[in-house]
Order: C-alpha cells, then structure tokens, then sequence
C-alpha cells in the first residue's frame, strides 16, 4: 500500500480532436488521455503513482477550447511547474491552459460543471480542405432563416430521448438548455474558411451521448427541407420517435466548460 499522501489539481486543457478517439482512454486507438498519461509518466521519470479523470467524455474527432480534468497524484510538484512541463512536452494539438490545486473534497464529475458547445458549419461550395478539422461543410442548400427559428426550440427544459444515442436503462431525457441559437461564425475564423459560415451555439449543465450533434442533425435536415419547424416541436415531447442524423463530429467543440470549485 501507498502510504504516501496524495495531492489533487484540476487542470484545464485545449486541444484539437481530429487526430484523436475523443477524451476517454480505449484500447488500441489514440486518445487525448491516452497522449496525457504518457506525458505524465515522462514528467514524472516513471517513479509517481497519478491518475487522470475527466469532466466528461468527447466523441472522436471533437476539439475543445477549454476541457477540465482531476489528477490525483502521490507527488507535490508546483502549480506553475507542472503547467510548464505538460506544455513543454505535450504534442503540439494539446495545450495546458492551467493547474491549481484543489483539495480532496472537490469531485470532478459531481461538481456543478456548465458546457458551452458550437458546432461550426457552412454550406454552398465545396470548403478548403485545410477547415476539415474545424467546420463542417455541405453543398446543399440550407434555409438559414428557419434554422435560427427553430435553434430557439431547445431552450428550456424538453425530453431529448430523440436526442440520445444509444441511451442505457438509467438514461433521464429532461435535461435543460440554457442556451441554444445559431449565429453568424465569429468565433473561429482563418483565411481558408468559406466566406460565410455560421455556429449552432448550445449551452447547459448536461448532455448526452451525441445530443448535440443530434440537435445539429436536426437542424440540417429541417435546413434541407427534408423536416419541418413542427418536426422538432413534436421531437422535444414524449409522443413522437424522430427520425435522426448525428452530424459529423469535426465541425463540433467543447467551447467553455466553466467549473465551480
């Protein structure tokens, strides 16, 4: 048994998703915690027993602005070294924003933990390849109007079980958005962008697996005049089973993620 005493930091990270199978560490796939943990290991010559927990999962190919996670760890090293070693030797696609250390009582995952997602899309000619990473793009035509119209649906609190892939036995479909709407990109830009692009902007204490890719779907398809404004009405009630489009994942990120400590 390890008798030592063991210290906790909550570290927030930036990092870009393409290259990666999300957050979450699996088997034979690169992850985000998976290029962490061997960063730790290097900092830590092999010598330090630590562990990793995130606030939450991210799909594959999911890019995140600010991104929290625990280190529970049987070292003491300083708040600003530990900052200056994981960004001195992490790959170029992460970087460490900040360490503080927090005491034993604070959980991350039970912790009063809100997320801000966009999901940045554009449409008409074919992008540059180069914003593949960033922004999805189509070359249907897309009603932006209506879209923006029915962004406002969500807000409130609704039963999203249209909106859960794949949920469990246990899942609970109310879940409340804060915040819900499409505007004009002016958020993430770079010269090779299309000209217009747009950002499905949603916030709120919770989501599920896919959600809001999910809600993109939907506004895609009601965009393509495949659905209409009462569709997603009807969708956010118990009474009907949609028929859904999970959007791709690389057009989506993990904006703000704010952690009351």
């Amino acid at each position: 048994m390890n008798t030592n005493p063991r210290f906790y930091y909550l570290i927030e990270l930036q990092f870009l998703g393409f290259r990666y199978h999300g957050w979450q560490q699996q088997i034979d796939v690169k992850t985000v915690q998976y290029m962490l943990d061997r960063t730790l290991n290097f900092i830590f010559d092999g010598k330090v027993k630590y562990k990793t927990l995130g606030s939450s999962r991210t799909d594959k190919m999911v890019s995140a602005n600010s991104f929290h996670l625990e280190l529970y760890c049987y070292h003491h090293p300083s708040e600003d070294l530990l900052l200056s070693e994981l960004n001195k030797n992490l790959p170029q696609d992460i970087k460490c924003l900040s360490v503080k250390e927090v005491d034993d009582s604070f959980e991350i995952i039970s912790s009063d933990n809100t997320k801000e997602y966009h999901y940045y899309f554009s449409w008409g000619e074919k992008a540059h390849p180069y914003s593949a990473p960033f922004i999805f793009n189509t070359q249907s035509d897309l009603n932006i109007d209506e879209m923006k119209r029915a962004a406002l649906l969500f807000r409130g609190e609704h039963s999203f079980h249209n909106y859960c892939y794949r949920p469990e036995e246990k899942t609970h479909f109310s879940r409340v958005i804060l915040e819900s709407e499409i505007l004009k990109n002016e958020f993430l830009v770079a010269n090779f962008f299309p000209q217009n692009s747009y950002c499905f902007k949603v916030k709120g204490n919770g989501f599920m697996h896919h959600q809001v890719r999910l809600m993109m779907g939907a506004l895609l398809r009601l965009g393509r005049n495949e659905i209409d404004y009462d569709d997603i009405l009807e969708s956010l009630t118990d009474k009907k089973k949609a028929e859904t489009l999970i959007a791709p994942a690389s057009g989506l990120h993990l904006f703000k993620s704010e952690i009351n400590l």
